[in-house]
């Protein structure tokens, strides 16, 4: 009896131990996390809602969605103004949540648009180490995906896509200082053939959702909205190209 006791007291402690630390990380990650400028959250507003993404459309004909991956510790709504550009302009865009707003949480997200609407051609795009992920999935998918867009971002050794015919679009900015251009340049052995390198001049690693300022990233000389408007047009541009090849 005496033995069970201790135990139950040994697993008790251990339990709350783990509920501290679980809670203190949540504590700290939210903490750190960067939220949408008021500008962004009003331009959510135009999405629609769903549990696990913000749908963002004007029911246009177009053949291509988007479905994108969250940069790190950044909110979903934050992403809102060049969606609703590019929605705009007839392409479905879902902007993911993820899970403490980590794409490495849900490498699969994309799976529930994909399977809810097979009607519609997916690319699958990301910021950051949301492009990342993204392309993890695109390389365990192939077949369930058109092309890839990385914003400030790259495929890593898992997410390979060297060896498939997908199409990509990978888009940086001249000012940015938190990617690192050193992976970035190895990084392209993993790029398949069919890649467009773009540059937004003057943009920085932040601008390219809409969430104020990134720590260790360089200084913009360009406004927000108009790298907004850069994104938009690098996107549609290539996805046009894209559903006319």
């Amino acid at each position: 009896m005496r033995k069970w006791k201790l135990w139950q007291k040994v697993v008790g402690i251990v339990l709350i131990s783990l509920l501290m630390i679980f809670g203190a990380a949540a504590f700290y990650l939210k903490q750190n996390t960067y939220t949408a400028t008021s500008a962004a959250q009003k331009k959510s507003e135009q999405a629609i809602h769903e549990k696990n993404y913000d749908f963002y459309s004007n029911a246009g004909e177009n053949k291509s969605s988007i479905i994108f991956y969250p940069g790190a510790l950044v909110e979903s709504e934050s992403y809102s103004e060049w969606a609703s550009q590019v929605a705009s302009m007839g392409y479905n865009v879902y902007i993911l949540h993820m899970p403490l707003n980590l794409a490495v949480f849900s490498q699969d997200a994309a799976q529930e648009v994909i399977e809810d609407s097979p009607e519609e051609r997916f690319v699958l795009a990301g910021h950051s180490l949301g492009g990342v992920i993204a392309s993890r999935f695109a390389a365990e998918h192939p077949k369930e995906v058109a092309g890839l867009i990385f914003l400030a971002s790259y495929p890593d050794e898992k997410g390979t896509l060297k060896n498939t015919d997908l199409s990509v679009l990978s888009i940086t900015a001249s000012n940015d200082k938190v990617l690192d251009m050193t992976k970035y340049r190895k990084a392209k052995v993993y790029m398949p053939k069919r890649t467009t390198f773009a540059e937004i001049k003057g943009g920085n690693h932040a601008g390219f959702g809409s969430y104020g300022a990134q720590k260790g990233d360089g200084t913009a000389t360009i406004s927000n909205e108009d790298q907004q408007t850069k994104i938009s047009h690098q996107i549609v541009t290539w996805l046009k190209e894209l559903e006319e090849g």
